[in-house]
């Protein structure tokens, strides 16, 4: 009689978890129609008439946002993006006067020299990830100020040339679809679930994890690095203020996506295209709507807390790295 028990015990368990399992993947989709249908109805229509003007913001985010996915697929946080793109964007704007395929793979560089100043000291002197970029925010947010004291850091006049639609979806693309392909396609996304599951299973199971985490902030920084290139073109410049508040945009969209926070299993690649495109329609629906920016993030804020809840593994939480 206990053996039937526990047997139906364990059924409606496992009802339960794939119940739960299908919700998280189902809510961040139809958040995203639900929020398109009632901003277009509250803004009597403008939302959808100046759809291509919203998503024009998507790009940066989302090419971002593919680095940070990776970070937090493996049980890392990333509070640094922000500056990175900040001091990427004043060298891609630097060298664009000399050679602008040289910018690109200047930006790139840089993002992949502060990924790696992150990934030293998590892996190598174990200190948590999120104490590390914090530390990292506020060191290069502070060099940005430095360096953008007198005047903002101008680039070539010929960097507005690429400011076109066509282009920016093209590099957003390609970044996306790459990872999409590395991720589901090869033995690197396996790598970073089964970190992120457990870091010591991971080892145990022949996967280099230190090297691997490594390696994951270099690459992040450096896709970040890219996508100050795309932020770059807009203005043809940056002041004290690029990239601010980047890293809290990422994790919100991420969060929106359903990325689980703890990373692990339950990630999936969608988690960035759907929550980069929610994050942008729910700040220009609200931004229509002519709420000040101080109400628009209290509602982000609660919108965000409410998805966390939603997503969060409780079981998982405590391995945030």
């Amino acid at each position: 009689m206990s053996n039937v028990k526990t047997a139906g015990g364990e059924s409606d368990a496992m009802k339960k978890a794939s119940t739960m399992s299908l919700v998280r993947a189902i809510l961040p989709i139809v958040g995203l129609i639900v929020i398109c249908i009632l901003f277009n109805t509250l803004t009597g229509g403008r939302l959808l008439s100046n759809l291509s003007l919203a998503l024009s913001q998507v790009y940066v985010i989302m090419i971002a946002s593919t680095g940070v996915f990776f970070i937090m697929t493996m049980g890392g946080l990333d509070f640094s993006q922000g500056s990175i793109i900040g001091m990427a964007s004043i060298v891609v704007c630097m060298l664009s006067k000399t050679s602008i395929p040289l910018a690109i793979i200047g930006g790139i560089a840089t993002g992949a020299a502060i990924g790696a100043f992150n990934g030293y000291f998590y892996v190598y002197r174990k200190i948590k990830s999120f104490i590390v970029t914090i530390c990292t925010m506020f060191l290069f947010r502070g060099l940005i100020k430095y360096l953008t004291t007198n005047a903002p850091v101008a680039g070539s006049a010929k960097l507005i040339n690429y400011d076109s639609t066509a282009l920016k979806v093209i590099c957003t693309v390609l970044v996306v679809a790459i990872g999409f392909a590395a991720f589901r396609c090869t033995r690197f996304g396996t790598d970073l679930k089964a970190i992120g599951a457990g870091e010591k299973a991971a080892k145990f199971a022949g996967i280099r994890t230190d090297r691997m985490k490594f390696l994951i902030y270099v690459l992040a920084g450096a896709i970040t690095g890219f996508a100050a290139f795309i932020s770059v073109i807009k203005v043809g410049s940056v002041t004290s203020s690029g990239g601010n508040q980047l890293e809290t945009q990422i994790l919100i969209a991420l969060v929106l996506g359903g990325m689980p926070i703890s990373g692990g299993a339950k990630v999936r690649f969608e988690n960035i295209i759907v929550g980069s495109l929610l994050f942008i329609i729910l700040n220009s629906g609200l931004t229509m709507m002519g709420f000040s920016t101080q109400m628009l993030q209290l509602i982000e804020g609660v919108v965000f807390l409410v998805f966390v809840a939603v997503f969060a593994d409780r079981e998982s939480l405590s391995v945030i790295k």
